[in-house]
């Protein structure tokens, strides 16, 4: 059995979000200036800010590690036969713990995403060796990533929980007391879902790997796996990732520990950013809505809506 603690880096390539929405602008319009582009506009914001410039993207982010690395990790995916985006260029701009980086941009195709070929990749990503991954590049058990430190996020989030939505939360949480103890590691993308997966006019690209982790294979099957119940996606893309795959993970206690597990977390992580609302540290869509939305599952209401990815 894997004690977690002794594999891989502690933390993945990006664990922190872009705070400071207008210096990664100002980073982003400095690094198109050297390399004679247009002027960046924000496409997104999450861990890392993705801005649009031409026929490119510049990510702005905060690596835990070189972002170098991020861009050696691509060509390597690459040279083994996935498809990912690939850096335009080897330069590396940072500013103040911020790196910016200039990717080449992926059209969508507007096809609903082949999540059999998808299912086909994540097989491939499990069968890599380790030493494909770059030594400067993390590759953390996904232990200890924190917004699976439930017992911190409780407390956090103890204040904005009622007794029905936390008794909820807790049972979900009881009943995998063992999921951290592994019994098998490979190489995880560890985020497969559709909003990192882009549909090209050739096929699916398999994009965002900060969160590059070693997990047994059911991490990676986990997301999907509750993708229609919760998220309100299409039926049946799960099973054909799995089908892709050539296995399918339900009825896999570790998978399945997994997959309720990410709700738990997804659920916490809303409710402490609407609880950052107050305090002026939010920018963006209001959280709070979508934080009510997930508890009214967790109260065990019969009508609880699906969830929005925000």
């Amino acid at each position: 059995m894997v004690d977690p603690g002794e594999t891989g880096d502690e933390r993945p390539y990006v664990d922190r979000p872009v705070a400071d929405l207008a210096a990664a602008g100002e980073l982003a319009a400095r690094a198109a200036r050297r390399l004679r582009l247009g002027e960046p506009r924000l496409l997104r914001r999450g861990m890392n800010a993705i801005f649009a410039v031409d026929d490119l993207v510049i990510r702005v982010g905060r690596p835990t590690a070189p972002a170098s690395a991020s861009l050696e990790l691509a060509e390597r995916l690459t040279a083994s036969g996935l498809r990912v985006t690939r850096p335009a260029c080897d330069d590396v701009i940072e500013v103040a713990g911020l790196s910016a980086t200039v990717w080449e941009r992926v059209k969508p195709s507007g096809e609903p995403i082949d999540w059999h070929v998808v299912g086909e990749m994540v097989g491939r990503v499990h069968d890599l060796p380790r030493t494909l991954v770059p030594d400067d590049y993390p590759m953390p058990s996904p232990a200890s990533f924190p917004w699976w430190d439930f017992d911190a996020l409780l407390a956090e989030t103890a204040s904005a929980l009622d007794d029905d939505s936390r008794a909820g939360l807790a049972t979900a949480i009881d009943r995998w007391p063992d999921w951290r103890a592994f019994d098998e590691e490979v190489v995880c993308h560890g985020d497969v879902h559709p909003g990192n997966v882009i549909m090209a006019a050739d096929g699916p690209v398999l994009i965002d790997w900060d969160l590059l982790c070693l997990a047994p294979r059911g991490w990676d099957h986990a997301p999907m796996m509750t993708w229609a119940e919760r998220w309100g996606g299409p039926p049946g893309r799960y099973e054909a990732l799995a089908d892709g795959y050539g296995w399918s993970a339900r009825d896999d206690r570790a998978a399945e520990a997994f997959a309720e597990l990410r709700l738990v977390a997804a659920t916490l992580m809303r409710v402490k950013a609407a609880m950052a609302v107050g305090s002026g540290d939010v920018d963006g869509p209001d959280p709070r809505p979508e934080a009510q939305r997930r508890l009214r599952y967790w109260r065990g209401e019969g009508d609880a809506p699906a969830w929005r990815a925000q």
